[in-house]
């Protein structure tokens, strides 16, 4: 039997975007392993995508359309499926209007295939569609206001860097290809800080570790401005390229640095340590995804982005202020206007409750590349509003949370079986998605659902072409020709951003934080720990490897978090909205009043901190506040 090894790639949400090579014997992969020509997947994989194939080749997989008869499923034929579909679609619309349609698009698969999937719900309507952004709306709001867009200097350039600082960043969960790039700038003798309210594996890696109280990077970021102020560490020509500076400057000497340091409740040393090694660059600050998830999360980043400009290390080699790289700015998209034609916009944030109170009612929702059930706040409310709409579809190669609240689920394929084009929110490379295995059963590609559908719908022409005119119509011929090699990297991306000190905000400069609201929430007496729900190397957001854990969720706090119990004791974990099982282990680096769960349990297996966790917004960006919940506990 012969083995033929085929290079994809990782379309799942994640920001290292990995090449691939699976390994193909008689139609079935084998084996999948990282590209070692692939200039940041450099030949390894991360612990999920290492075990894909249990979820590729697991026995729950769905093979064939599904339709509810009462509490349960049977399998249906496509044709019965679509012409349901295109008769509740049409009715809709005639009826209600198409903002009676929601089309709900996740980043399950960040593939730019998907982009077709709302391009055509917005020609059949357009349709309604999620506001805001759950993942990452609230910083990048921030770097839009600040910069005026949200982007990165090369990976690379870390290299370059003196002083690297993980604020808020976990690299062995969430970043992994970042590693031998910190690792190397470690050889070379930079230095790296560690600033979170959990201590993990990422604090191995630091010179210095502060763990403040969550929500106190504001009043941290404040701090080390303030002493760079006073210690000749501000860029002389920082009022040349930033507005705000007088104000911004009168922000930071509102407070003196041990009371900084007492918001954000680390020792006054440990702060002006950090302020030393800042000042001491060229300083790049990679920030996390994680401290921008509370009210005040734009602030916050905002906060860490005009530390990073006044301190002169904005456009510069070494320098910096990371919290995104623009996946999709290679590829061309103008095909479709997306937010700015919906009529209507549903909160992501509060998904559930929104459709509930929506006013003309939402009467059919279509569900793709996400479970929301499992990974939006209020996953109740999230539920009972899927399950109570005319007719919801939900697009998944398993029965989720999200699929088992839906009238009809249609089989989708995998990264493996998928034809695609993917760009990266972790670096600049782009890469092709190659099908690597024929799709099981009667399962289709999220496009080919839309080819199938579009006709019972009236819309033909551009949704019968095939997927090769698609991807030439997102990316210059030249870039995709080189793509079946191998990743090529972003031609328009640039080495180091604003390396000419202009940005495009309205002045041409960057627009500093000055007038911030510095308050920081106390938890109420009554529900006095906060919930912290942290990414977890077993699982990409919901898609857990093989089987979801079964049994309590683990619930890692301070002893002296839990002073009533012993270690490996089952207990409840109650909020104002929710109660959640679970087993305790103890943990003494972490800070007291922080009690920490793995994300996007699932509901069905009691193990969903989202049960738990209210539907609150972000101050802007419609980012949710997944870190503000107040909880307590309380025996089983």
């Amino acid at each position: 039997m012969s083995t033929k090894e085929i290079k994809t790639a990782c379309n799942r949400d994640c920001p290292d975007a990995c090449g691939m090579i699976a390994a193909v014997e008689d139609g079935r992969v084998v084996e999948l392993k990282g590209d070692p020509d692939h200039p940041v997947t450099r030949g390894f994989l991360c612990y999920r995508t290492n075990r894909f194939l249990k979820r590729q080749y697991h026995p729950d997989r769905l093979t064939a359309p599904l339709i509810r008869e009462g509490d349960s499923f049977r399998i249906a034929s496509w044709d019965e499926v679509l012409d349901r579909i295109a008769s509740t679609m049409l009715t809709v619309r005639d009826e209600s209007g198409p903002a009676a349609i929601l089309h709900y698009r996740s980043g399950g698969s960040l593939g730019l295939m998907k982009h077709v999937t709302d391009t055509f719900f917005e020609r059949f309507g357009p349709t309604a569609v999620k506001g805001g952004d759950i993942c990452s709306g609230a910083g990048e709001a921030a770097q839009e206001t600040d910069f005026g867009l949200s982007d990165s200097n090369d990976l690379s350039d870390l290299l370059n860097s003196r002083t690297i600082v993980l604020w808020g960043k976990n690299p062995y969960v969430s970043n992994v290809h970042l590693l031998p790039v910190l690792k190397e700038a470690k050889e070379r003798g930079a230095r790296i800080v560690s600033i979170d309210p959990v201590r993990h594996k990422g604090a191995d890696l630091a010179d210095l570790v502060l763990q403040p109280r969550t929500g106190g990077d504001l009043a941290l970021a404040l701090g080390v401005a303030y002493r760079l102020f006073n210690n000749v560490g501000i860029d002389p020509a920082a009022g040349e390229y930033c507005d705000h500076l007088p104000e911004y400057q009168r922000l930071v000497h509102s407070r003196t640095l041990p009371e900084w340091a007492a918001m954000a409740d680390v020792p006054v040393n440990g702060l002006e340590a950090f302020a030393e090694m800042y000042a001491d660059g060229p300083s790049a600050i990679q920030i996390g995804w994680g401290m921008q998830r509370r009210r005040n999360g734009s602030t916050i980043v905002r906060a860490v982005d005009a530390l990073a400009a006044v301190s002169g290390n904005i456009g510069v080699p070494g320098g910096g202020a990371s919290f995104y790289f623009q996946r999709r700015a290679a590829f061309d998209t103008s095909f479709q206007k997306g937010k700015a034609a919906a009529p209507r916009l549903i909160p992501e944030h509060s998904l559930g409750r929104s459709i509930l109170s929506a006013e003309p009612q939402v009467r059919m929702v279509w569900v793709t590349c996400g479970n929301p059930v499992a990974t939006l706040p209020d996953s109740h409310a999230t539920g009972e509003a899927l399950r109570t709409r005319d007719l919801t579809v939900v697009v998944d190669s398993f029965l989720t949370d999200t699929a088992r609240c839906a009238d009809i689920v249609l089989p989708v394929t995998t990264m493996l079986e998928d034809d695609d084009l993917i760009g990266a929110y972790g670096h600049h490379w782009l890469a092709e998605v190659t099908p690597v295995a024929d799709a099981p059963g009667e399962v289709k590609t999220d496009y080919g659902i839309v080819q199938a559908l579009a006709p019972r719908v009236g819309l033909n022409g551009e949704f019968q072409e095939p997927v090769r005119a698609w991807k030439e119509r997102m990316l210059s011929k030249d870039t995709l020709d080189a793509l079946p090699a191998g990743a090529v990297r972003n031609p328009a991306a640039p080495r180091v951003l604003f390396h000419d000190r202009k940005f495009p905000t309205a002045s041409g400069k960057v627009n500093l934080l000055h007038d911030p609201d510095l308050a920081i929430p106390e938890p109420p007496p009554d529900f006095p720990l906060q919930l912290m729900a942290l990414s977890t190397r077993k699982a990409q957001c919901a898609q857990w490897e093989g089987e979801e854990p079964q049994g309590p969720i683990v619930a890692t706090v301070h002893p002296d978090s839990a002073a009533r119990f012993a270690e490996g004791d089952v207990a409840v974990v109650e909020s104002e909205i929710g109660t959640l099982g679970v087993r305790l282990k103890f943990d003494d680096r972490q800070r007291p009043g922080l009690v920490l769960v793995d994300k996007c349990g699932w509901l069905s297996s009691g193990r969903s901190a989202n049960a738990i966790t209210p539907a609150w917004e972000t101050d802007a960006g419609g980012g949710a506040a997944y870190y503000e919940t107040p909880v307590r506990i309380r025996p089983a």
